[in-house]
């Protein structure tokens, strides 16, 4: 699994039902896309949630890389570029996932954290499996998963609610639209 968000960070002032518009229109071009676990199309939106900006900011889960190359090189990609400039995509691996009772995703919770220093590898992520384990066996949680970014050090943890935890640790977005042709297919549990 490999996990993959950029950002498009929007002014103040931005009408973000021209986001919600896109979404409607264009969401369903990656309910069917290979080599895609899920794409959550999440939004924050200024002064709501606590967030501090407007933001675009998608969420995948890939099963394979071949289906994220695809996705970067082939087109898909392309249509966020022409829409608003090319953003950075973070990639981090995976390191677990796991499912949950929740049947419709309403929110999702993305935590980033610097693997800190001095702590063996191991347990760093060991913990953060854990963690995915914990945040899916909550109520509400349709999944949970934890993945790394090696050449920063970071940890992210990304799941999904049907309802607004009640509290979050992290960053809470609206979902607007999942896609999610393989999440079926994504390894659950710890990824080596």
């Amino acid at each position: 699994m490999h996990a993959m968000q950029y950002e498009l960070t929007l002014p103040a002032d931005y009408d973000m039902g021209i986001v919600r518009d896109r979404v409607a229109r264009r969401g369903h071009l990656l309910d069917d896309w290979a080599g895609l676990g899920l794409k959550a199309y999440l939004i924050r939106e200024c002064g709501r949630r606590g967030s501090p900006v407007n933001q675009y900011a998608p969420f995948y889960l890939w099963n394979t890389v071949d289906g994220m190359n695809a996705f970067l090189w082939g087109g898909g990609f392309q249509g966020v570029s022409d829409d608003f400039g090319r953003p950075p995509a973070r990639q981090w691996t995976g390191l677990a996932y796991e499912e949950g009772n929740g049947s419709h995703a309403r929110f999702a919770v993305r935590h980033r954290q610097p693997v800190p220093n001095g702590v063996p590898l191991g347990e760093t992520v060991e913990d953060a499996v854990g963690e995915a384990r914990r945040l899916a066996a909550e109520d509400g949680a349709l999944c949970a998963a934890a993945a790394v970014d090696t050449s920063r050090w970071e940890l992210v943890r990304f799941s999904l609610w049907e309802q607004e935890p009640p509290k979050p640790d992290g960053d809470v977005f609206e979902v607007l639209h999942l896609s999610a042709p393989g999440r079926d297919r994504l390894p659950r549990g710890r990824g080596w």
